[in-house]
């Protein structure tokens, strides 16, 4: 069967490489005999590749030394409890609230400690990121929680001049939820005191979540705390205190293998940019479709973009599939279109999707 572009928020689309590479060695990986689902994950196969994962996202990310990385199953949902449980001190966190996941996080944090909301853009939508009052902030808060990129609503934030960058947050712990940009651009993990991402959307199969954290950020979780949800249970086992997620971590591996191909992630952010402009430019000059973030803080990862007519909106998105464009209904909470392109989405896939919006826009005028 010919493939489809896949623009799925997530589960989404994997490098057509990695994929290849697993099916060819489903049965037998590396010589073994067996496949990765049926090793034991303490076994001297496995554990090369488990670090191997871990030395590759090291490179490809720049992670200094002084942070581990931990593979935790769960996805980053777990992370909206894990985060509070392990960096909790004084019982206080401040956070901005840029969509739903930022929401979510919220609410779970709410459970353990006191969540000081900061700044918030669900006045609009969520369809822009929200300046910052310092003033707002808590010098002494346990850490700054930011979600960086946003998928159901396609804003993120973004640095550089005259754009709303990565708030300053003093000698408070940023951390972020990462889940749908990492991998997409560069980003300097020395400014943040912990990053968790759900792998399904540029890493690998969903269930496995990638945390970098600051070592000095480990060892302080909140009394009672479970054993499983205590980074430090990961960091001194090396994630390896029970079984973890062993295929998605295969799977991770081949794709940090495929970004370092790539020539790694500063050379997939070109492409990326130049996908989400080539979008974007149709989009800002089309007079059936209009895109719905601020131009100032779109994301690169996830473009959402209406009709204004429900009617129509779902005509485009049945049409669409026709053509091979699949996934592309929004979020079932706002509705419209979402066309989520991720580093395995080629630029093949967005211009055959503008050309499909070239089309929709001369037979709907």
């Amino acid at each position: 069967m010919e493939r489809v572009y896949n623009f799925s928020p997530g589960p989404s689309m994997l490098p057509l490489e990695a994929l290849s590479r697993a099916r060819d060695e489903m049965l037998s990986q590396g010589g073994t005999g067996m496949s990765v689902m049926e090793m034991s994950h303490r076994s001297k196969a496995y554990l090369e590749i488990i670090h191997g994962a871990e030395q590759l996202l090291r490179e490809i990310m720049s992670v200094p030394d002084n942070y581990k990385i931990l593979f935790i199953q769960g996805g980053a949902s777990a992370q909206f409890a894990m985060v509070p449980f392990n960096l909790f001190r004084a019982g206080r966190a401040d956070y901005m609230q840029t969509g739903q996941f930022a929401a979510k996080a919220i609410d779970e944090a709410s459970r353990f400690l006191t969540v000081n909301v900061v700044a918030s853009s669900k006045d609009k939508k969520y369809s822009y990121i929200p300046e910052l009052d310092k003033s707002k902030c808590d010098p002494e808060a346990d850490y700054f929680h930011i979600t960086i990129n946003n998928t159901i609503y396609g804003t993120r934030f973004t640095t550089g001049a005259g754009t709303s960058g990565l708030p300053d947050t003093g000698g408070v712990p940023l951390v972020t939820d990462m889940s749908s940009s990492i991998l997409s651009e560069v980003y300097d993990v020395s400014k943040f005191g912990l990053i968790y991402a759900g792998a399904q959307k540029n890493i690998g199969p969903a269930g496995l979540c990638i945390v970098i954290v600051r070592e000095d950020l480990i060892g302080r979780a909140k009394p009672g705390t479970p054993v499983m949800m205590d980074y430090k249970t990961y960091a001194d086992n090396e994630s390896l205190y029970n079984t973890p997620p062993t295929f998605a971590i295969y799977m991770a591996k081949l794709v940090f293998e495929w970004v370092k191909a790539r020539g790694g992630v500063a050379e997939l952010q070109k492409v990326n940019e130049e996908k989400a402009a080539l979008a974007y430019g149709f989009l800002d000059n089309a007079k059936v479709l209009r895109p719905t973030v601020a131009p100032r803080d779109r994301s690169i990862m996830n473009i959402p973009f209406v009709t204004g007519d429900e009617a129509l909106d779902k005509k485009f998105i049945k049409e669409a599939e026709t053509h091979g464009l699949v996934s592309l209904a929004g979020h079932r909470s706002v509705g419209g279109m979402r066309a989520s392109i991720y580093n395995a989405m080629p630029l093949e896939g967005v211009k055959a999707l503008v050309r499909f919006m070239e089309k929709f826009e001369m037979e709907n005028k």
